[in-house]
């Protein structure tokens, strides 16, 4: 039987690579006492539709819903729809299946209807079983755009349209100084037993959550302490090109540049075996490890990476405790 963690957990997610860790988190919380903050950056309007791709993803996780092999989009589903666009759209490379669109249509009419991006959130997890709270990180639109060597993109443009081929010179944030937290993100997190960053893109994924003013303070105020999943497996991610975008910003595709990007409130950081040689720079920064195999390829495997968080976040409890 599994044993349900007593206490409230926080996970600051994006997409694909938060997925991972979720399938193997939730069973381990009790209901209700798992929330999940959700990158909005990476949204856009594509066929009038708007889409919400990381909070698409992890709603569909946690509804049992999502594709495993693709890691994202809805498992067995079709695009006979996105095929019958393609006679009026000149551009159809972003991919919309045909279960899928009934998301993005409803979310639309909602947002149009004067709901909130959180308050429609809360209404599409409600209608698919979801026991978690999703929230989205800000009912503002904030839009991560990515200079590179071609021009300026969307980050859905960068990454979906042209695969991420141009050298990225910068990354912004646009609108995120003026966005406020969703309603209960700051309050998750300042009340979490435990807060986990997911092994997602600490740039485009993490990044525009922290760039939301009040967040990064929340991370540093709660009395949780606060453990991230590495994304990369010596210095290559999973999936996708976080570690070209970190080394062409200048930070080390390592576990001592995740530590640079989360270092003003990180306490632990669950790293790949094959990493093993940074557990001493690590520790030297303050931030305590834990090594193994992090490569989720399964719904077993994530659940031991969650139960490795979990027990290196109640390790730097206790190292508070008796410190205090």
């Amino acid at each position: 039987m599994t044993r349900l963690l007593p206490g409230k957990v926080a996970v600051l997610a994006g997409g694909v690579g938060a997925a991972r860790l979720l399938r193997g988190l939730a069973p381990l919380v009790r209901d209700g006492d798992l929330t999940v903050v959700v990158n909005t950056a990476d949204d856009d309007v594509f066929f009038g539709l708007h889409v919400s791709p990381d909070v698409d993803t992890v709603l569909y996780t946690l509804a049992g819903l999502a594709d495993p092999i693709r890691g994202w989009g809805i498992a067995g589903d079709t695009f006979a729809g996105l095929h019958a666009l393609g006679r009026y759209y000149d551009e159809t490379w972003f991919q919309l299946g045909d279960r899928d669109l009934a998301t993005h249509v409803f979310r639309t009419e909602r947002l149009r209807a004067g709901a909130t991006l959180s308050e429609v959130t809360a209404e599409q997890a409600q209608r698919l079983g979801v026991r978690a709270r999703v929230l989205p990180m800000s009912d503002d639109p904030v839009r991560t755009i990515v200079e590179t060597s071609g021009g300026r993109r969307s980050f859905q443009e960068y990454l979906v349209r042209d695969r991420a081929r141009e050298t990225v010179r910068s990354i912004t944030y646009s609108r995120a100084r003026g966005a406020h937290p969703a309603p209960g993100v700051r309050a998750a997190i300042e009340e979490a037993a435990v807060v986990l960053i997911a092994p997602s893109n600490p740039l485009v994924s993490v990044g525009p959550i922290l760039a939301v003013p009040g967040i990064r303070q929340s991370l540093r105020r709660t009395g949780a302490p606060v453990v991230a999943v590495s994304p990369l497996i010596a210095g290559r991610p999973v999936k996708g090109p976080a570690d070209r975008m970190m080394r062409a910003l200048g930070i080390s595709a390592t576990p001592l540049g995740l530590a640079e990007c989360y270092g003003d409130f990180l306490d632990g950081l669950v790293i790949d075996g094959a990493d093993r040689a940074y557990v001493p720079r690590l520790r030297a920064r303050g931030v305590a490890s834990a090594c193994l195999d992090i490569l989720m390829r399964s719904q077993v495997r994530a659940a031991v990476v969650a139960r490795a968080a979990l027990r290196l976040a109640a390790g730097a409890e206790r190292r508070r405790r008796l410190a205090g």
